[in-house]
């Protein structure tokens, strides 16, 4: 394989990557644009979309389709319980409890993981067959494929919801005025769960196109929440296009510099791109939203 080749192959592993980075980053976008809180349990919910639908397709014998939609289902559920019990009590709370809350249900709902399913890892078979297609001289997996498109279809699915829609538009409101979006009566509350719910739903999906590729296990959202982290910072915390970006061009570079300087830095790049970041711009590549979905 010609250096051109290894340099394409490197770029599509990276924007398959940067496809699960970006739906993390959406989901910390939707629930900062909602709260101004980072919430660090996203990437539980990533874990929890691709465990709860393993379990279903290996103990539960439901087909794919079927177990894939049951896991996006539970796990919104979980992200709607788990801002009507933790959040919404200590709404009147400064920023930085709200966050500790996050941290300590993402370190409850990893252990309750472990707990439940123990800790091995759970396969999940690939979409649509394992043959690699190439391109360009490079190959990506089918799997590849679902990734980006899911991350197409859930940003664009995004976007008209908050264009177009009634609760779309009333979330964003809330996020650009709270109290003026409370003085047209809009329920703030209402709105809040809305974008919890979404969050974890995005988050699902991530981990269930994702663990065909890598396998699933309970600790595995940990990375994963924090690299989206970095993602929706690169782009731009609060702005959803940003997010999508920010995914993309850090898988990007994480896989350029572990493919052309060392696999062993592959998951310290993404830490070293946040540092960046915040010293030259902190609002991130496309400017983060004053609280608004932009």
């Amino acid at each position: 394989m010609s250096w051109e080749q290894q340099v394409l192959q490197y770029l599509l592993a990276g924007v398959t990557t940067g496809g699960t980075y970006a739906l993390i980053a959406l989901g910390f976008s939707l629930v900062y644009n909602a709260t101004g809180v980072i919430n660090f349990a996203q990437g539980e919910f990533v874990m929890l979309g691709g465990m709860v639908t393993a379990v279903a397709l290996k103990a539960w014998g439901l087909p794919l389709a079927l177990a894939a939609g049951f896991a996006i289902v539970i796990t919104t559920l979980v992200g709607l319980l788990f801002e009507r019990v933790a959040i919404r009590p200590a709404r009147n709370a400064s920023i930085v409890t709200l966050i500790i809350i996050t941290v300590g249900a993402s370190i409850f709902l990893r252990g309750t993981a472990g707990i439940i399913w123990g800790p091995d890892e759970r396969p999940v078979p690939a979409f649509s067959g394992e043959q690699a297609l190439m391109v360009g001289g490079a190959y990506i997996s089918p799997q590849g494929l679902w990734v980006l498109g899911a991350t197409l279809v859930v940003a664009v699915g995004t976007w008209l919801a908050f264009q177009h829609t009634v609760i779309g538009k009333a979330m964003r409101a809330c996020a650009i005025n709270p109290d003026a979006a409370q003085l047209c009566g809009i329920d703030l509350r209402r709105m809040v769960s809305w974008s919890f719910g979404l969050a974890a739903a995005s988050g699902a999906v991530a981990g269930i196109v994702l663990a065909p590729m890598t396998m699933t296990q309970y600790n595995v959202g940990t990375m994963l929440g924090l690299k989206g982290f970095c993602a929706a910072m690169l782009g731009g915390l609060g702005n959803g296009l940003g997010a999508i970006a920010g995914g993309f061009l850090l898988g990007v570079l994480e896989a350029l510099g572990a493919g052309l300087i060392s696999s062993s830095y592959k998951d310290a790049i993404a830490f070293v791109v946040l540092l960046v970041v915040l010293v030259l711009k902190p609002s991130g590549l496309l400017g983060g939203s004053e609280r608004g979905v932009e």
